[in-house]
């Protein structure tokens, strides 16, 4: 099937090195976008850290996000944390400071493996980390649904990977999503592999974002190393999603700069020629190119908010090493309201042989 690509052209506002416009910018004042580019950086400096942490046997797997900094900073940007929700994946935490300091603490706790780090606490309208491809993506359908019949005006927003758009959950929340016109943003953030299947071998279809005609629902691309863009094409979105226009599908064209996770290792797959054709589209310099010109960055500015940035994370890693593991018998606490009768002897018996080890 041909579809006219024109309909799914990227929208883009800069050039690809952020040295010059291409396309007509929306108004958002320079103050406005350096706070948007520092939590970008943020981001960076948060993700060389925890790859840090897990390489000296601190930390879990980790999914470096180096290289998607502006989908997901830009999409936090656009959202309203006090109405709407984030289903993150398993690499978007790191970069969703908008929502608060306990986004990035509860991270660090997941990362350890602590219980805590499952649930990030209330008020914050973030999910857990969801590892399990496409699983998150129906689950916001069905928190937007809820919110829609409550009368609320937040937007569900789930990011997903390019290899989670082949999954069933995706067309299954996306056909009734259309149906229910649920204010649901479906993010595909599609960095080019699907850990080493690249994109040309997952999906014959000419974009992913056209996935969104067969539910019935609207769906554009995005340059997902423009942050203007990003952020001008979720302003448009969301706005349109709380005003009751139904939900939206959003193909973000970005690139993963690094392996998948901890685990992997690109070089098996991916030509280093390739990555380093990539590291030219950096969307942090990107940005930071384009304020200079504007005269709103310099490097000084680039220095104090480096140092500034350094000892925030810092911080949260000392408390996040601090942390006490929990009692093991802490194992039962949520596994049922009320803890069946059978396993309360379990339970107790763990709690006697830990008390027994302290002593």
């Amino acid at each position: 099937m041909s579809v006219d690509l024109d309909q799914y052209a990227p929208y883009r506002v800069l050039s690809d090195d952020g040295s010059d416009l291409v396309a007509e910018p929306p108004d958002i004042p320079d103050a406005d976008l350096v706070a948007v580019m520092a939590e970008m950086v943020k981001a960076r400096v948060a993700n060389g850290r925890f790859f840090s942490l897990q390489r000296q046997g601190r930390a879990g797997t980790y999914a470096p996000i180096e290289g998607q900094e502006a989908v997901v900073v830009g999409t936090a940007a656009a959202l309203d944390p006090a109405r709407d929700w984030v289903l993150p994946q398993y690499r978007e935490a790191v970069a969703l400071g908008r929502y608060g300091p306990e986004v990035l603490k509860t991270y660090a706790l997941y990362q350890r493996g602590h219980p805590a780090g499952g649930h990030f606490p209330a008020p914050v309208r973030v999910f857990p980390i969801q590892i399990s491809l496409a699983a998150q993506i129906p689950h916001a359908l069905g928190l937007a649904w809820a919110m829609q019949l409550k009368g609320e005006t937040g937007v569900a927003c789930v990011f997903f990977g390019d290899g989670a758009s082949s999954e069933g959950d995706f067309y299954e929340a996306g056909n009734f999503a259309g149906v229910l016109r649920a204010p649901v943003l479906f993010l595909c953030v599609n960095n080019g592999w699907a850990i080493s299947v690249p994109r040309e071998t997952q999906s014959h279809a000419q974009t992913l974002a056209q996935k969104a005609i067969a539910a019935g629902i609207e769906g554009e691309q995005v340059d997902g190393n423009d942050l203007i863009a990003v952020h001008d094409v979720l302003e448009r979105a969301l706005g349109k999603a709380r005003r009751g226009g139904g939900p939206h599908v959003v193909e973000a064209l970005t690139y993963r700069m690094h392996d998948h996770t901890t685990a992997d290792d690109a070089r098996r797959y991916r030509s280093a020629d390739e990555l380093e054709s990539r590291r030219a589209l950096d969307p942090i310099e990107r940005v930071r190119k384009h304020l200079v010109s504007a005269g709103a960055w310099t490097e000084p500015d680039e220095e104090l908010l480096r140092a500034d940035l350094g000892a925030q994370i810092e911080q949260a890693v000392k408390e996040y090493l601090a942390t006490e593991a929990p009692a093991p018998e802490s194992m039962f606490d949520h596994l049922f309201a009320q803890l069946p009768s059978a396993l309360e002897p379990q339970r107790d018996e763990l709690a006697a042989e830990g008390d027994a080890c302290k002593s």
